[in-house]
């Protein structure tokens, strides 16, 4: 009778999957665009939640070093960065197979980096070289004639690699070598077009570029941790873990953080003074209007026992709030980018440099669109637009040689005299 029903039980065969590895690739969760995974329903939660504060706080740590170091540190922080976005994004459509036929390729994919650096950097810090090489006269002339020919070198430095991509092209890897050859001009045109207005934040004056990149910090850690323990409506799909719950926390938190912060960091000169040169001394400065304190009496209906009586406040927090609106309600489109951009090709992150974070790249998703909304805003609304003494002796000093500078310094003596002693 045993016999009867084993031979009446269908049998069930046996099924071997195999899983292929995957070591960047979206899972199964992260991939269902239906919001319905969401964290607050992750098992792993408070794994994940360990890792990324461990992470977060050892990334702050050295932030919080580098700022204090000086302009010229943070700059080299950003080419650092710049770096890691570059390897990361040309490793996305690498492929090994063709890779080990093109023993070159690669290296020709960072000599197009360098000579876009050397570009965009010659044309922002030229002046502020120019500036620290005065008092040497063979550095002055050495840096000036550089400055001089920077766009003819950089030009010839391209022309250099695109004559090698010629020269490297092999038959039935066109399509592979010409799609390279896109991709990095894209990578090129992503990460130095928005990096670049980073650095001009920089020499700016450190405080428009740490506040920037602070309230957006600050955006996605509240967004974390909103969504964290209140997310249960999910905001995009494109992203299933963010939530509106996270997204409208944040925004709240982002405003009120841009208006304190931009009050604190308003009151050191360090942070405020503009960097004319590449020295690393202490900053002394006229802070100007922004940054002078105004005084506002509070209403009538405060009560009595309330210990101030009136407010102080610097005029650019009002300009704050409007960078923390833009990181709270603009900026997060960045990563909705990224997160759009990843699903495309199928990964879950840029990279894995970053416990709990991902990728370099993962984190500055959201930077780069702030930095140039900070510039144009600085240039826009802060920035006087007329001519001042300094900027005339800019472009003195960027476009005359020492010659011509020494005759304008003669004439102009000769113009003093001869109004001086009423002389026409």
């Amino acid at each position: 009778m045993q016999t009867d029903q084993n031979n009446n039980t269908p049998s069930t065969p046996t099924v071997r999957i195999r899983h292929r590895r995957r070591s960047n690739e979206i899972p199964t969760e992260v991939s269902k665009s239906n919001g319905s995974h969401l964290l607050v329903d992750d098992q792993k939660k408070y794994r994940s939640m360990l890792i990324r504060i461990y992470s977060s706080i050892w990334m702050i740590a050295g932030f919080a070093l580098i700022i204090y170091l000086g302009h010229l540190y943070i700059w080299a922080m950003v080419v650092v960065i710049q770096i890691f976005m570059a390897k990361e994004l040309f490793n996305l459509l690498r492929r090994a197979s063709e890779d080990r036929r093109l023993p070159g390729f690669r290296l020709l994919n960072w000599h197009f980096f360098f000579t876009a650096m050397l570009f965009v950097y010659g044309r922002i810090l030229s002046q502020r070289l120019v500036n620290t090489m005065t008092f040497d006269q063979f550095f002055y002339k050495l840096v000036s004639g550089l400055i001089k020919y920077q766009m003819v070198i950089c030009y010839f430095l391209y022309i250099a690699g695109f004559m090698w991509f010629i020269l490297t092209l092999k038959n039935k890897m066109y399509k592979y070598q010409f799609g390279q050859y896109a991709w990095t001009h894209m990578i090129l045109i992503l990460v130095f077009t928005q990096s670049s207005f980073v650095v001009a934040n920089i020499f700016e004056g450190i405080f428009w570029f740490l506040l920037p990149a602070s309230l957006i910090v600050i955006n996605d850690i509240a967004a974390y941790f909103f969504g964290f323990f209140f997310g249960r409506t999910p905001l995009i799909k494109l992203s299933p873990k963010k939530t509106w719950e996270g997204f409208i926390g944040a925004s709240v938190t982002t405003m009120i953080s841009a208006f304190v912060l931009a009050n604190f960091l308003g009151r050191f000169q360090w942070l405020t003074c503009p960097r004319k040169d590449l020295s690393t001394g202490w900053l002394q400065c006229d802070p100007g209007p922004l940054f002078k304190s105004e005084y506002y009496a509070l209403p009538g209906w405060v009560p009595q026992w309330f210990p101030w009586k009136e407010i102080s406040v610097l005029p650019v927090q009002w300009h704050a709030l409007w960078m923390g609106l833009f990181a709270s309600i603009i900026a997060p489109f960045g990563g909705f980018f990224a997160s759009g951009f990843k699903r495309a090709f199928k990964v879950k992150d840029f990279g894995d440099s970053i416990p709990g974070h991902g990728g370099i790249t993962d984190r500055m998703d959201c930077q780069m669109l702030m930095a140039v909304f900070a510039y144009i805003y600085h240039q826009s609304f802060i920035v006087s637009q007329g001519y001042s003494v300094n900027m005339i002796l800019d472009q003195i000093l960027q476009n005359l040689t020492f010659e011509e500078q020494y005759a304008l310094y003669m004439k102009l003596g000769k113009i003093f005299q001869k109004r001086l002693f009423g002389l026409s």
